[in-house]
């Protein structure tokens, strides 16, 4: 089903695009076709053996992709996928061809209900948190569809956060409850024993996951996202805020029921909650004239009396809880559509204008006034039997639950008032307003809310099969009372009296319209309340104030710490880190009791001339001294790893030091010569502080964790596998390339996206240019000219570049390939001479390593290092023609080889028939060299060393080339 739906709203936009709004027709198969399966299955079996579908998705962390169909998930599935299949048809009338973004609409709309439908099956609790943040994120979507209008993006943007902040409060809640339970498997959770004897933790996990469902189904305090949502087309009202997304809340707290039970405090104080989200929901809708915001109010309403009595979790409780969900998503859902027919056909949704509607569309008339007077509980329709259920199970439960019972009358009062005000305001005569013109509305408009409608008659006939089928779930809680059954025709006692005075009371406070608004009008806190008073008393205004003045802090916090200045913001970060450390190192000793002050006498050396050189950087005015003193502690760093026994390590800390000075060199030459001034001894006393402080908790943080291993050192343990299984004898290569091969796949990536961030801030316009080749260019060429004319010979000046047969006797002989294109007082012959000796050696020596490092020290990341040094060498000699002659290829063109050589390595096994990055050691003979061994890791090896000599090459050409050109061309201004 999943699967389907996700399938179906990839292709939503393509059938939009080439059917327009019929594209809803094929589209409403997918939850269709889900709907009848569904209906096919024995939901009373499923509570006993339910379906389970489970596979592994983060073993370690025991996440699995775990889903599980019993009778609750069976009861919600096919609310979300029958009513989803009938809202989608309903649309496909509903809007027009020419609808700005229908076909995103129908891709969202149609994710959604999947979305909905993995909520409900999904049984590992990070798969359920999945799912209710993809209905948060579709929410917000759907409901900011218009987006041309700041009612819809501000209804999108305060449903987002008030569903997602409390979706993160239930996270925590789930997490906190998987931890004892030993298990991420929600059904395991809420059946574990440990509910038996519930401490403040249990209680405190609980409470957080109630937030999430308080949140999801809109209960005080944050119930002014629902009406505001009314923004959206009207389809999202009937399917999301009436039948699937705000029944998510209540599905979870029917779903924790089991463990709830054992929590009274808190049953009582959700159910406090949820009486008064129906009053609140009840009151506030008879006081609106558009009969959209009055239904969303009355949802609110309902919801509230929904989470009421689910909240009581007891074996009656789920059960009439259950049925009254049922029933709202069978009045509620047609209710919407009714309303979007009126407001499409009519023009209006304003009761006040809105006249004789009966006479002008008797049959949507008919479909409204069943689903209202099934809403307002009027016998015989199913509301009535649902709600009479819940009377019967408040008054036979005794205790606290009858006082429950008193408000959730009251309540119902309210929702007998407001369903006469849907009524007569929606199809009655207004006073004064002219009588509507009769549309002609479509068979195929009217028949999807007709058909929901129908069942709040149809369910009557079937209520004892019905509650066969909800007492499967129910059956697992305790029973209270003397048990209550679904009955269209109930016994008479007290919950009859109850309904029949809900009926009554409700009438009179129809009757009494006027006098009830103008109470209303006087208490209501926009007539006396002002300023922040006002906004306590009003939710969404309070809401928007505490959004407000998060914006005004993150404002000042903002300017606080991010002032633009580099050397602020870390030492921001760095006093934040000593802050953090300090208090916790207070606790521990002074220095561990195993400390070795040294191993080898040649640290006595070095690590002096390392602290002077990174002393002397810190001094340093000339940044080019400071970058020299950085190197000097770089190369002591890799004598100190060379004394230790790690070879490997050294080669590489040494070909980075030298690349990184290369590099850093290219960068100074357009920055000035000396760092800025510090005036404010202060300030330079204060960066002294943060830096000794720094290096004294990061050298006490190192001690200390060194000092807390606890297990063997896994070194040892690699050596015998490295050979057995990679087919090396340097561990270190092996276990770059092929134990934690996925690691040095993060490095090289990011080495990639390194080198096209450089590029980009150095190439403006364009990323990859042309080649420029010594054979392209015209006679007279030259770069780095003088910038101050000089006597030189004419002869030294008027030089070709040209081959002989061309240039005659005035061609030079250089020892590079581009040497005549440096003006002749930028060559250096002495180093001409040495590149051309050089050069080929360090590339040999690099594929000497590449290839030997699987048994000696090197590898490919040392190989291509070498490699761009190399390159470095012909740049810094020869000038960037120079550069163009040693590597005549794009930068882009190397890295990309060098990944998907890598990639090709991962995913060649996987075509051979085994796993991704396998390891294969073929032995070949070969005369007079003997028993060769290529590991399959040679491959991704080869892609490294393309992917760093890419890198450097990439370096070179922008920090080198394309910054000789601006200097060039500067100097031409000039």
């Amino acid at each position: 089903m999943l699967l389907a739906h996700m399938v179906a709203a990839l292709v939503g936009p393509l059938l939009v695009r080439r059917i327009g709004r019929n594209a809803f027709y094929p589209l409403a198969a997918v939850p269709g076709a889900s709907a009848v399966w569904l209906a096919t299955l024995d939901p009373v079996a499923l509570a006993e053996h339910p379906r389970e579908a489970v596979l592994p998705w983060i073993p370690a962390f025991g996440i699995d992709l775990a889903f599980r169909l019993d009778t609750l998930s069976w009861v919600l599935a096919l609310i979300a996928t029958g009513i989803g299949a009938i809202v989608l048809l309903y649309c496909a009338r509903y809007f027009k061809d020419t609808e700005p973004g229908l076909g995103r609409f129908a891709a969202l709309l149609t994710a959604f209900a999947g979305a909905m439908v993995g909520l409900v099956l999904s049984d590992d609790v990070m798969m359920l948190y999945t799912f209710w943040e993809l209905t948060t994120i579709f929410s917000y979507l759907l409901v900011g569809h218009y987006q041309d209008k700041q009612a819809s993006r501000r209804a999108a943007l305060n449903a987002l956060i008030s569903t997602t902040a409390g979706g993160l409060a239930m996270l925590v809640g789930l997490l906190m409850l998987a931890l004892p339970a030993g298990s991420m498997r929600l059904s395991v959770i809420v059946a574990d024993p440990m509910w038996e004897q519930a401490g403040p933790f249990l209680v405190t996990a609980m409470v957080l996951i109630l937030v999430g469902a308080t949140s999801k189904s809109a209960l005080v305090p944050t119930h002014f996202w629902l009406p505001g949502a009314m923004a959206a087309p009207t389809p999202v009202s009937a399917y999301l805020h009436a039948a699937a997304m705000v029944k998510a809340g209540i599905y979870l707290i029917l779903r924790v029921a089991p463990a709830l039970t054992h929590l009274e405090v808190v049953s009582i104080v959700l159910a406090a909650v949820g009486a008064a989200t129906m009053l609140v929901g009840g009151w506030r809708a008879l006081r609106q004239t558009d009969i959209k915001l009055l239904l969303a109010y009355g949802t609110v309403s309902q919801l509230g009396f929904l989470a009421a009595v689910a909240a009581i979790a007891t074996h009656d409780a789920v059960l009439v809880a259950l049925a009254m969900l049922i029933a709202h998503a069978v009045f509620k859902a047609p209710l919407f559509m009714v309303v979007g027919i009126i407001d499409k056909k009519f023009g209006t949704r304003d009761l006040r204008v809105l006249s004789g509607v009966w006479r002008a569309a008797p049959v949507v008339a008919v479909i409204g006034i069943v689903s209202a007077a099934s809403m307002a509980a009027v016998p015989p329709l199913y509301g009535f039997v649902a709600k009479e259920a819940i009377y019967t199970a408040l008054w036979t439960a005794g205790g606290w639950q009858r006082l429950l019972l008193i408000a959730l009358i009251a309540g119902s009062i309210l929702t007998v008032a407001y369903s006469w005000r849907f009524v007569h305001g929606a199809f009655g005569a207004a006073p004064g307003a002219p009588r509507v013109a009769t549309p002609r509305i479509p068979v195929l408009y009217w028949l999807p809310p007709a058909a929901v409608a129908a069942l709040s008659i149809v369910l009557c006939v079937v209520v004892g099969p019905l509650e066969e089928i909800l007492r499967a779930y129910s059956s697992m809680l305790p029973e209270t009372g003397e048990g209550v059954h679904l009955a269209v025709v109930p016994h008479v006692g007290v919950p009859l009296l109850a309904s029949a005075l809900t009926l009554g009371l409700g009438i009179v406070v129809s009757v009494l319209a006027r006098p009830v608004a103008a109470f209303q009008k006087k208490v209501s806190p926009q007539s006396w309340a002002e300023g922040g008073l006002a906004e306590a008393f009003d939710a969404e205004r309070g809401f928007r104030r505490i959004l407000r003045a998060t914006d005004a802090l993150s404002i000042v916090a903002t300017s606080f710490f991010q002032r633009g200045s580099l050397p602020y913001t870390l030492g921001t970060m760095l006093v934040v880190l000593i802050a953090l450390v300090v208090p916790v190192a207070l606790t521990q000793s002074p220095l561990p009791d195993n400390l070795v002050l040294f191993q080898h006498p040649v640290e006595l050396i070095v690590l002096p001339i390392a602290a002077l050189a990174a002393l002397g950087a810190a001094r340093s005015r000339r940044r080019l001294r400071a970058v020299f003193l950085i190197t000097v502690t770089g190369y002591c760093a890799a004598l100190l790893f060379l004394v230790a026994g790690a070879p490997d390590v050294a080669i590489t800390q040494v070909l980075v030091e030298t690349a990184m000075t290369v590099v850093l060199v290219l960068v100074l030459r357009r920055l000035p010569i000396h760092f800025s001034r510090r005036p404010l001894r202060i300030g330079a006393w204060g960066r002294w502080g943060i830096a000794i402080s720094t290096a004294v908790v990061l050298c006490g943080g190192t001690l200390y964790a060194a000092d807390a291993r606890y297990r063997e050192a896994l070194g040892p343990g690699l050596i015998e596998p490295a050979y057995t299984i990679g087919g090396g004898h340097n561990v270190v290569n092996v276990t770059l390339v092929d134990a934690r091969v996925w690691d040095t796949m993060g490095e090289i990536g990011v080495l990639l996206v390194v080198a096209t961030g450089v590029a980009s801030l150095v190439f403006v316009t364009r990323r990859e240019r042309p080649i420029a080749r010594v054979r392209d260019l015209q006679s007279k060429t030259s770069i780095w000219r003088r910038r101050v004319d000089a006597e030189l010979p004419q002869n030294a000046l008027d030089f070709d570049a040209r081959p002989d047969d061309a240039a005659g006797g005035n061609r030079w002989r250089t020892w590079l390939s581009a040497g005549l294109t440096l003006a002749p007082e930028r060559r250096m012959v002495i180093l001409e001479v040495i590149t051309r000796i050089a050069f080929p050696m360090m590339m040999m020596f690099s594929i000497y390593l590449l290839m030997a490092g699987h048994n000696l020290p090197g590898g490919g990341f040392a190989g291509g290092l070498v490699a761009g040094l190399a390159l470095a060498l012909r740049y810094i000699a020869g000038g960037r023609y120079e550069l163009s002659e040693a590597a005549p290829v794009q930068a882009g063109l190397v890295l990309g080889a060098g990944m998907a050589l890598a990639v090709l390595a991962g995913v060649l096994p996987v075509l051979m028939g085994g796993n991704v990055f396998a390891t294969a050691t073929p032995v070949v003979h070969v005369p007079l060299l003997g028993e060769l061994h290529f590991p399959s890791a040679l491959i991704f090896d080869i892609g490294v060393y393309l992917v760093v000599l890419g890198v450097m090459l990439d370096f070179l050409r922008s920090l080198g080339s394309q910054i000789d050109q601006q200097q060039e061309a500067e100097t031409d201004a000039r």
